[in-house]
């Protein structure tokens, strides 16, 4: 597939049309590239001021009687430890990496929707910086990183500090969402022509897997987040016990995020050691088949131990034993992983270099932990282990081992494509030494002080409780281990800048990251590769330069156009061009309306809060008015010989997908908040109330035959555009918007009758489904009328028909929601009468 242009002139004109703005306009930047490096800078630092707090942590445990940190400060120091590595360094930093690698794996240009990983970017950063900020003014949360109910409630806890944490953690799990959404698109959609799912790079199945986690284990934390955060604001019970709340409820929708969370950061980090070990074995990964089996066994097997942690709350004896086979049914397909590892490398002739000596200290930290967590599933065991020293030794042996080794070993693998500098092979080793050996003599100890009974959470001990000894080793090999951690960040920095230049492919791997200069081009690739294998580099060792020199897809610039390949999910078979938005400020603003909206909330300033959300959607109203165009679109040149359509002139576009996405994350948690109610409904104190409440037939059966007029008014559009009536498009449109204020109208006279919220869990739970269906009946609304001013506009046509599409798709979802919500607020009273 040769082009007339050189390659030289392809690759000036692809740079103008992709390179970032420079200088303070670089805030505006959505290059994947750009936005990956910064959320992996940013997880760096927050991973630095959370290994300062573990400090803080040893250095009050090292000696008993230590009066370094009172009480008060110590629950400050380990609650944010805690969550500034949960949620502010390990999801972001491997997010970070699968934004900057995965489109250039998967042989792209960019991610699937450039502009909402720079909103994520910035919305992590802005959660994360309202969580530091409060640390240093001395107003950090303080009842721990799980933020357990009734301690972390109104009563206990009056004053700002849990709102911070409540509103903190969630403003940054909006990115964790846009990112999932981003990744699971990129990965089914916007693949190299001829890459099958069969075919995609391990990496890809693993973030796969991991994002589709993500959508439906952070929503649960997240409504839990908000209940907890209106319960604390209005008085709304949830978890108080004296109104027929349950503190238990929190500890689920906890626990349904927490569980999974271990193997969503475990995964990738897992995606990163089958990369490479294959690179440095030299041989294709063993059982590639079994080893996508198993991670997504892992992924499903992960949503059924959340109980795990539960176990001494007073669970029946029947759940407890389920999720104890459970617990220790998910070793099963983990081991399948490292019997794949170890056989690709006693098959391969393996090159042990400083990359492979932090994958076998992976290798061995991580048994050691997934031995203990065998342990913990044992009902018995848990028992006498649980909140003790033990299980903080063994979330650290799973969790560090799990992520942090295979993330020092892919920093060295992979800094020469980032800064296209060769890492120190001397002074690496040096860093791995302090850490492997820091490491284990931090958290072994801890085994043991745990066995002897040493409580976690506490902030000092007596000194006839015999754990000084112990204690001081772990606080030394913290220090140690510290030491490392800086030696390897001093000589990233430092050879990242001034080290030996790296060639091409320096570690001969056969992934197509590697096929592409080092440090990388703004485009990524100059054509888009035809993929025939697993390992497309050692299929064709030339394939770089082929791809440089224009010979494959898109080997022609488009001026003033972002343009990448979407193929057939299963096949890779190409079928539309994707035209990707550039630099937008937008993103920007967006994520500063959000930010207004949960600051506000958070000092209660609920009018200015309502306008920052205002101003959200009109500005992502904004972001969407600027996509399409308002004439039918061409085929576009892909190959010589081949033309495909523009992607929002093809079927199972990106866009789709990304509906699809976000309203999985949706039914996450709607299901979530169904679970709270029929929870407490069967197992809470108090319930029933004292008198049934009595809701209106006639404004519920409105409320729930409403919303399905207006999903029919939407699927008229959509038929009305096909059949090329744009006017009957539109007036269906606008009935459908009309239709949905009648369901917000409906849903709000359900609410009316109702006793005060702060009278009994029942009602406070009544009102939330309501608020769920009314919320999504007024977005509908919106988006109907958005809609039909677009067609007016002439951005709609029988060719260009994703928009009406993914609103048939939002519309259908929210009838099936509010039917569901009517039938549980009429059917558990009828079937409990």
């Amino acid at each position: 597939m040769k082009q007339p242009v050189s390659s030289v002139a392809l690759h000036h004109a692809l740079d103008k049309d992709w390179r970032s703005p420079k200088g303070w306009r670089s805030l505006s930047a959505v290059n994947h590239t750009t936005v990956g490096r910064r959320f992996i800078v940013a997880a760096l630092v927050f991973f630095m001021i959370g290994g300062v707090l573990a400090m803080l942590l040893r250095a009050q445990l090292a000696t008993s009687g230590n009066a370094f940190l009172d009480s008060d400060a110590y629950n400050q120091v380990f609650t944010m430890h805690g969550t500034v590595m949960m949620f502010l360094f390990a999801i972001p930093m491997l997010e970070g990496f699968s934004f900057y690698l995965l489109p250039k794996m998967l042989g792209a240009r960019d991610l699937a929707f450039p502009r909402l990983g720079a909103y994520g970017w910035w919305c992590y950063l802005a959660g994360g910086l309202i969580l530091v900020a409060a640390m240093v003014l001395g107003l950090a949360p303080d009842s721990g990183w799980f933020m357990y109910t009734p301690l972390s409630g109104p009563t206990y806890r009056p004053g700002i500090n849990s709102d911070i944490w409540l509103i903190g953690v969630t403003f940054a799990e909006i990115s964790a969402i846009c990112g999932a959404v981003e990744l699971i698109a990129t990965i089914l959609k916007l693949r190299a022509p001829g890459m099958g799912l069969n075919r995609m790079p391990i990496f890809a199945w693993y973030m796969l897997v991991t994002a589709g986690m993500i959508l439906v284990g952070f929503p649960p934390l997240i409504l839990g987040s908000i209940l907890l955060e209106v319960e604390r604001a209005f008085g709304w019970p949830f978890f108080d016990v004296m109104r027929g709340g349950d503190p238990l409820l929190w500890q689920h929708l906890f626990w349904l995020f927490g569980h999974p969370e271990v193997y969503i950061i475990f995964l990738p980090a897992a995606g990163m050691v089958s990369t490479m070990i294959p690179v440095f074995a030299q041989r294709p990964l063993a059982g590639y088949v079994w080893v996508v089996g198993s991670v997504a066994a892992v992924g499903f097997l992960s949503f059924g131990l959340w109980v795990h942690h539960m176990f001494t709350v007073g669970i029946p004896q029947l759940s407890v034993l389920f999720f104890s086979a459970a617990s220790m049914l998910v070793t099963v397909p983990t081991a399948v992983q490292f019997f794949a590892w170890i056989a690709t490398l006693w098959s391969g002739d393996t090159r042990f270099r400083l990359p492979m000596l932090y994958l076998a200290g992976f290798l061995a930290v991580f048994v050691t932990g997934g031995l203990t967590g065998v342990m913990l599933a044992l009902v018995p065991f848990n028992w006498q282990a649980h909140d003790t020293h033990f299980v903080v030794a063994h979330l650290h042996y799973v969790l560090t081992g799990g992520m942090v080794f295979p993330l020092l070993a892919a920093a060295c693998y992979w800094m020469p494509h980032i800064t296209g500098r060769m890492p120190s092979g001397r002074t690496g080793t040096t860093a791995f030494w302090l850490i492997f050996v820091g490491f284990n003599l931090t958290f072994l100890p801890m085994h043991l002080t745990g066995l002897v009974g040493m409580p976690r959470r506490i902030y000092t001990y007596p000194p006839d409780a015999g754990w000084d000894t112990l204690n001081l080793l772990s606080s030394l090999g913290a220090f140690i281990q510290a030491m490392g951690f800086l030696v390897f960040v001093l000589d990233m920095f430092l050879h990242g800048r001034a080290g030996r230049r790296a060639p091409r492919n320096p570690w001969n791997a056969g992934t197509l990251e590697w096929a592409m200069p080092v440090p990388p081009p703004s485009y990524n690739f100059a054509s888009l590769p035809d993929v025939q294998g697993r390992e497309p580099l050692w299929d064709n060792p030339v394939l770089g330069v082929e791809l440089a020199g224009g010979r494959h897809w898109l080997g022609k610039s488009a001026p003033g156009q972002r343009q990448t390949l979407s193929v057939d999910m299963l096949s890779g078979i190409p079928r539309s061009v994707v035209q990707l938005p550039g630099p937008s400020w937008l993103p920007f603003y967006a994520a500063i309306a959000t930010g207004v909206f949960f600051v506000c909330v958070l000092f209660k300033l609920y009018m200015v809060a309502l306008a920052g959300a205002v101003a959200a959607l009109l500005i992502f109203l904004r972001w969407a008015w600027q996509n399409g165009t308002r004439e039918d679109p061409g085929a576009i040149e892909a190959a010589p010989e081949i033309m495909l359509p523009p992607h929002f002139a093809a079927t199972s576009a990106p866009g789709w997908w990304g509906m699809a996405c976000s309203l999985a994350a949706n039914a996450a948690l709607f299901a979530s908040l169904l679970f709270g109610y029929l929870f407490l409904w069967t197992m809470a104190p108090n319930w029933p109330p004292p008198a049934w409440i009595t809701i209106s037939p006639i404004w519920g059966t409105l409320a729930a035959c409403v919303p399905l007029a207006t999903a029919a008014a939407v699927r008229a559009a959509c038929g009305a555009n096909y059949r090329g009536r744009r006017r009957a498009c539109s007036a269906w449109f606008l009935a459908g918007s009309a239709a949905g204020v009648i369901a917000v109208l409906a849903v709000v006279m359900v609410a009316g009758p109702l006793p005060p919220a702060t009278s009994h869990a029942y009602v406070s739970t009544s009102l939330i489904l309501l608020c769920y269906a009314g919320l999504h009946l007024a977005v509908t609304s919106i988006l109907a009328f958005y809609l039909a001013l677009r067609c007016r506009a002439g951005y709609i046509s029988p060719i260009r028909a994703l928009e009406p599409a993914v609103l048939r798709m939002w519309s259908d979802y929210t009838a099936m929601t509010a039917v569901a919500v009517m039938a549980t607020l009429y059917g558990l009273p009828w079937v409990f009468s």
